[in-house]
């Protein structure tokens, strides 16, 4: 891994969470894939690119300012499990479980940020 944010945890646990909520929106109906699927898809993408934009060729509070971005988008995408539950297209286990990660997911990026002097 050749850039400093391939070396990141935060990040990597990002990409995985990704991938993991592209598997969840695979089973959306469709009238949801262009609303509700679009938008999760997008706030899971941004956590792990925010990481990646701030971590290289930046100062530690511009890396907190991307990091800030990053923690948002990971509490877009727990919004977003909150409405895909309450409109039934998510299951209470895939809620659970993705919540979950996400949740764990944002206390690192803020243990990271405030690891930051």
């Amino acid at each position: 891994m050749g850039f400093k944010f391939e070396k990141l945890t935060v990040w990597q646990i990002a990409i995985e969470l990704s991938y993991q909520v592209s598997l969840l929106i695979d089973d959306f109906p469709n009238h949801e894939k262009f609303i509700l699927a679009s938008q999760i898809q997008r706030a899971a993408d941004s956590v792990a690119l925010n990481i990646a934009e701030g971590s290289t060729g930046q100062t530690n509070p511009d890396f907190k300012r991307f990091l800030n971005y990053g923690i948002r988008s990971a509490i877009e995408v727990v919004s977003c499990l909150h409405l895909g539950r309450k409109r039934k297209i998510i299951s209470e286990s895939n809620f659970e479980s993705l919540y979950n990660q996400y949740e764990e997911l944002i206390k690192k990026i803020q243990a990271l940020k405030n690891s930051l002097k």
